[in-house]
């Protein structure tokens, strides 16, 4: 059951269907399956404390006592901090942190609603990675095509897998450029990256204070806006009615490289799109051909993460996935202006993208421009980096944006998962939220047909 989504579960428990402690049963028990991704997927598993709460759960909706999220298990990605536990961010040179004295505010925010924690997320160390790989706990594997071994995405890689494989109804996870919506892009599920601002980061161990964002994974855009309004104290935002809308659809900067695969979903959802009567513009959006300049100055995770980092690289890089820290040590050999550059860049780059959006609902685009690729094929360190950037991307356009965005999922060739981003400037969530949601049930025929 915890494969249909968290709006199901919820409406299972409330029919009395089922029950919080069999819902957390089953999530349990997948994740123990030895044939499974579990133990890749969670670098901890909280099955005593996940029961009892269970128990709770059940006792509250018999009293007619149920909140919002009542009994619905949840995972949490091991940068959130949960009180009596140690936050690791997915590497070993923070498991020698005192416990924390608090949940983080996302995750208390999801439990005052009855959610269960029933276990921490796998994900790339310290956040900085969109591939998902991690050498300290392993690295899950994609639900599609599972025998060729492909990436997940990252860096919220273990929230996604928790997902696809029915060990949770949801995953919370962040968004420094792309780290919900490339997972849930690549493994066939729907991921919701706030305005920054919307969900606060206290209790999340940061990569990049700057661009950070608190949001979820989940089976549907519904599902995602469900918990995004636990998550942000707002109301639920429904689906989008009025006038068709009108999209901007870029044809540079975020196509480029793009495999068959993807750019023939992508274009078969858009013409699906516009026969139900949505208004797309498909046309060269310079802003966008500001970013590879803004590259060269450098990059705010970068940059951010050389700053608080840097000491222990010193004394304890040994203990450091190689290939963060020598993203981590490159950053720290720019200049020491780079920052405030980047933050020029930036502004000018927010102004021109804005003024192109102001005529338009929102934007459409690829949420990466490539399938998974197989994890063997990134042993090389070119071919890391290649990938890396790749996913990175396009979904980086709206971090530096300020903005927010749904990433929905396609289907390919062969059933492999493809993502299309809907995104807008900051501020506009609930637009967001509501368009995606007019969208998605159009958009999920063709996901039948080509599976």
């Amino acid at each position: 059951m915890l494969d249909q989504g968290v709006i199901h579960c919820l409406s299972a428990l409330a029919a009395g269907e089922t029950t919080s402690a069999r819902l957390v049963e089953a999530a349990l028990a997948r994740i123990a399956d030895a044939a499974g991704e579990g133990a890749r997927a969670f670098t901890e598993v909280f099955a005593a404390e996940a029961r009892l709460a269970a128990i709770d759960s059940d006792q509250r909706r018999a009293a007619s006592k149920a909140r919002r999220l009542e009994g619905l298990p949840v995972s949490v990605k091991d940068l959130f901090d949960i009180a009596g536990k140690v936050t690791r961010a997915g590497s070993r040179v923070l498991a020698d942190q005192p416990p924390s004295m608090a949940d983080a505010v996302a995750v208390a925010r999801l439990r005052a609603e009855g959610a269960i924690v029933i276990g921490r997320t796998n994900m790339t160390e310290l956040a900085f990675s969109g591939l998902g790989l991690n050498p300290h706990y392993g690295t899950p594997t994609n639900p599609w095509d599972r025998a060729s071994h492909r990436i997940p995405g990252g860096s919220s890689s273990g929230a996604a897998v928790s997902v696809a494989d029915g060990m949770s109804a949801a995953g919370l996870g962040s968004d420094t450029g792309g780290s919900i919506r490339i997972p849930a892009a690549l493994c066939g599920l729907t991921g919701f990256k706030p305005t920054q601002s919307q969900v606060p980061c206290i209790g999340a161990y940061p990569l990049s204070p700057t661009l950070d964002s608190i949001g979820t994974i989940a089976r549907t855009i519904a599902d995602c806006a469900l918990l995004h309004a636990v998550l942000s104290g707002t109301d639920v935002v429904p689906p989008h009615k009025g006038p068709a809308p009108r999209f901007l659809v870029p044809i540079n900067y975020v196509t480029d490289g793009i495999d068959e695969t993807v750019a023939t979903a992508f274009d078969v959802a858009l013409d699906r799109l516009v026969a139900s009567g949505v208004k797309i513009e498909r046309r060269t959006v310079p802003a966008l051909d500001l970013l590879p300049e803004m590259g060269k100055v450098g990059a705010y995770p970068g940059i951010e993460a050389f700053a608080a980092q840097h000491e222990r690289l010193v004394t304890r890089q040994a203990e450091f996935d190689p290939r963060v820290a020598a993203r981590i040590l490159a950053a720290g050999r720019l200049p020491s202006d780079s920052a405030g550059r980047l933050d020029a860049a930036r502004r000018e780059y927010v102004v021109a993208l804005e003024q192109e959006l102001s005529d338009f609902d929102g934007l459409l685009m690829p949420t990466v421009p490539i399938v998974a690729p197989r994890i063997d094929d990134l042993a090389d360190e070119a071919a890391y980096g290649a990938a890396n950037l790749l996913m990175l991307r396009n979904p980086t356009t709206i971090n530096l944006l300020g903005g927010c965005a749904a990433s929905l999922p396609l289907r390919g060739r062969g059933g492999a998962p493809v993502g299309l981003s809907v995104a807008a400037p900051a501020g506009c969530d609930a637009q967001v939220l509501g368009l995606a949601q007019y969208l998605a049930p159009i958009l999920s025929s063709q996901s039948k047909r080509k599976k």
